[in-house]
């Protein structure tokens, strides 16, 4: 019985942790700034574990039956946590005090278990083999979940499924300990009709979780979903309006197949063809290869290393009929190389040089994403780029997140590079920006690669003219230990958002 029921803990532990994980994660996704997020998410939970812990002493009586009313208790609201939080946000309905309503409920439930448990094996084990015992698998459960989400959860289960799957782990204890104690409970009837309806609703919910979140989704997004993934590093969704194929990162727009020919060639041309004979070109980020598509219309280019984080974005680039429609194949290309790996790690550690350099990376609306554009990662970007290199960097829009933008540019300024900005009107984007950079000023190409949609060598001259409401305004430099760029983007978008 005692083997069986420090089992439990490490259930409980595990079950819990999941929960915390769940919110932290969904809020990173839907609201941005990671560390914002799981900062606040585990503060505010583990004080309502501590507030769980000090109510636990005014359980007196029936502890047995409060354990499992409480067990049954997480389950549901931990349980359903992710769906119901999912369905608000695309609602329109207050989410941020939801998010933090529903982890205080959890955190003060969890904080109750422990201490219950606590007190109700105390006769049956001496208190120091008691006490080493159960915080020992409280934190053996905390590990292996910690481990399973991401390797398991995220990018196997779902948000969605995972919580409602602990949930039903929740209510197993319960109906588990209604057995182990069922000498001193007495009449189990009603204790066990509680967790046969509880273990009904989750089920319900594990059956019905492709479906919450299909609507959920559909409600955020106005066009058809025709697909959705979850990896470890972030939620994929593409949807599809007519011809226009859409794709989405963490919710945020990535491109648009109407329109996205305008930006990847601004992107890669103003700056690859000023390069008389390019032969190895590196791309950061850039999973759907679309700016390896342009890449690849110069002959001379003998290989392309792309470095980007998910192999989940790339198996999609590489496969997926919608992208290969869209890049070409050029993934599939014997000239390209892949490695699934941070950028600013793969920059440390390389020791190979490159003509050309895209950096074309998630908007800084994280710490996570911030510390790739900071002057330690130009300073590394720098070092790759050959004699007579250039790289080039999407830099958000100079219209919408003005000091964001020239941010991007005055922090490669402080990493000893030479910058030339420039913009390009996107119309699912709105105008968005770029910066030049190399260690000898910028010479614009006479001539473009044939082919292109919109760019030539007429248009060129006006992406480097900024107007009044474009041109420089004062910022600081975006630094790893301030982040300041972060905190900029933050506060434009957010006035611009709908």
């Amino acid at each position: 019985m005692n083997y069986a029921l420090l089992a439990s803990v490490f259930v409980i532990a595990s079950c819990g942790l999941v929960y915390e994980l769940i919110a932290g994660t969904l809020a990173s996704y839907l609201l941005g700034d990671s560390v914002t997020q799981f900062s606040t998410v585990i503060g505010t939970y583990l004080f309502a574990m501590g507030i769980g812990s000090w109510l636990s002493k005014y359980l007196v009586r029936g502890l047995v039956a409060r354990f499992v009313q409480i067990e049954l208790m997480v389950g549901l609201v931990g349980g359903f946590s992710a769906a119901v939080l999912f369905v608000a946000f695309s609602s329109g309905m207050a989410f941020r005090p939801m998010l933090y309503v529903s982890v205080v409920l959890v955190g003060t439930l969890v904080g109750l278990e422990i201490p219950l448990l606590l007190r109700i094996l105390r006769d049956r084990l001496e208190f120091r083999d008691l006490v080493a015992q159960v915080l020992t698998l409280d934190y053996i459960g905390a590990l292996a979940a910690s481990l399973a989400f991401p390797l398991v959860l995220v990018p196997k289960v779902g948000l969605v499924r995972s919580a409602l799957l602990f949930g039903l782990l929740n209510a197993a204890v319960a109906l588990w300990s209604t057995y182990i104690f069922a000498p001193s409970l007495g009449a189990t009837a009603l204790l066990r009709g509680q967790c046969a309806v509880a273990v009904c609703l989750l089920v319900g919910g594990v059956v019905a979780a492709d479906r919450i979140t299909e609507y959920a989704e559909g409600t955020m997004f106005s066009d058809e979903i025709i697909l959705a993934r979850s990896s470890p590093y972030q939620r994929i969704v593409v949807t599809r309006w007519k011809d226009d194929v859409r794709l989405y990162l963490n919710n945020h727009l990535q491109f648009a197949s109407r329109d996205e020919y305008r930006y990847h060639e601004a992107l890669v041309h103003p700056g690859l063809a000023s390069i008389a004979t390019p032969r190895r070109v590196l791309v950061l980020g850039g999973g759907d290869g679309l700016a390896v598509r342009e890449v690849l219309r110069y002959p001379s280019v003998e290989s392309v290393k792309l470095v980007d984080l998910d192999p989940e974005m790339i198996r999609l680039a590489r496969n997926h009929e919608l992208f290969l429609k869209l890049n070409g194949g050029s993934l599939n290309s014997p000239k390209v190389t892949v490695v699934n790996e941070d950028a600013f790690k793969w920059l440390e550690n390389t020791t190979e040089s490159f003509d050309f350099a895209i950096v074309d990376l998630p908007d800084p609306n994280n710490y996570s994403l911030g510390k790739l554009y900071t002057n330690v990662f130009y300073r590394r970007l720098k070092h790759v780029l050959g004699a007579n290199g250039l790289a080039v960097v999407q830099s958000t829009s100079p219209l919408f997140a003005r000091k964001s933008f020239w941010c991007i540019a005055q922090t490669m300024k402080s990493a000893g590079l030479d910058v030339t900005p420039y913009h390009v009107y996107v119309p699912s984007f709105g105008e968005w920006g770029y910066v030049l950079a190399s260690s000898n000023p910028y010479r614009p190409p006479q001539s473009l690669p044939p082919g292109l949609k919109y760019l030539d060598t007429k248009a060129l001259p006006a992406l480097f003219e900024f107007p009044v409401d474009m041109a420089p305004v004062p910022v600081e430099v975006n630094r790893l230990n301030n982040q300041i760029l972060v905190q900029y983007y933050e506060a434009e978008w957010h006035l611009v958002a709908p």
